[in-house]
């Protein structure tokens, strides 16, 4: 697959600037390791907008760059040129606790396997997140067992990680990824631990949720069978982003 030339990626940020409900911007990003002749430059000039209420797919080999990629988008990994804005706020340059500040208010993740914590209940993982952020316990307890309801585990709140089918699990870690309002979701092969049927169901929560909710979302995946469920998908080869 082609990747995009000079022009075609000045056109594609061009439209970029153009509405103000973008929730993430990539703007020229590249990230490189090492120098001199140990250079490896992982990401090349990437430009991506993604808008309120749309679902991205990022698709490419292994080797490609996504999970740089995802962990840039998600302020968890600083570029080595180029910009990231992430509601409307560039967070390239700032520090690591506020980097930590904004990670939590605007970003919620989910993981290839759920991540969740093993001696915690269902409901006691969200309400960690909202103790987090400073949260009232009682609005907190509220808004959990209401995402867990909308999620089909309205009956799963007290139950602990190791009780729950995987499916349950995922879906728990996408309750857990909305506990905070977030601006942007960002899925990392989402899933790969599950089979056909219940991973297009977990995709196709995620899918109504970023509709419902006017957020936006980023799902790198391998998982051919799921981008029928996005908006759009992008290809990442040898570090450089064009449009499927």
């Amino acid at each position: 697959m082609s990747t995009m030339t000079k022009e075609q990626d000045v056109k594609f940020w061009a439209r970029s600037d153009s509405n103000g409900d973008s929730k993430l911007l990539l703007d020229q990003v590249s990230k490189v390791y090492g120098d001199g002749d140990a250079e490896v430059k992982v990401l090349d000039r990437v430009s991506l907008e993604v808008k309120a209420g749309e679902f991205v797919a990022v698709v490419g080999p292994s080797g490609a760059g996504k999970s740089t990629f995802l962990s840039i988008a998600g302020a968890l990994l600083s570029p080595t040129r180029g910009r990231v804005l992430i509601g409307g706020q560039d967070v390239s340059k700032l520090s690591g606790s506020e980097l930590n500040d904004v990670r939590l208010a605007k970003i919620g993740f989910i993981f290839q396997s759920a991540n969740l914590i093993p001696y915690l209940t269902i409901r006691d993982q969200l309400l960690l997140i909202g103790e987090l952020a400073g949260k009232p316990k009682a609005e907190s307890k509220k808004k959990a067992d209401a995402l867990l309801e909308r999620l089909g585990l309205g009956h799963r709140l007290t139950r602990y990680p190791e009780s729950l089918s995987g499916g349950e699990r995922q879906r728990a870690a996408i309750a857990r990824a909305w506990m905070n309002d977030p601006e942007i979701i960002l899925a990392d092969e989402p899933t790969a631990s599950l089979d056909s049927e219940r991973g297009r169901d977990v995709v196709q929560m995620l899918a109504d949720e970023v509709k419902h909710r006017g957020k936006a979302a980023v799902m790198v995946t391998h998982d051919q069978r799921m981008l029928d469920l996005c908006d759009r998908v992008v290809y990442i080869e040898d570090g450089q982003l064009s449009e499927v």
